[in-house]
């Protein structure tokens, strides 16, 4: 598994998203929450929480997240 944000965002019409500005802050945006769910499940696990059951409670947790493309 990588770290490293995707080579391509893949755009809503399947072209990848190529503005610069774009780019910069969805790789700034990856970095942020890769570490907050770094931080987020080194916590729980060292709190007793399942590895597992923590993985999948993260999935679920973006798994749920509200697209704002849904939004009335």
């Amino acid at each position: 598994m990588s770290t490293l944000p995707p080579a391509v965002w893949p755009g809503a019409d399947g072209q990848p998203v190529s503005c610069r500005e774009k780019l910069k802050v969805l790789a700034e945006n990856h970095a942020e929450v890769r570490q907050a769910l770094q931080d987020t499940f080194e916590d729980a696990v060292l709190m007793g929480v399942d590895e597992a059951a923590m993985r999948r409670i993260l999935a679920e947790l973006v798994d749920g997240l509200a697209s704002p493309r849904r939004r009335a």
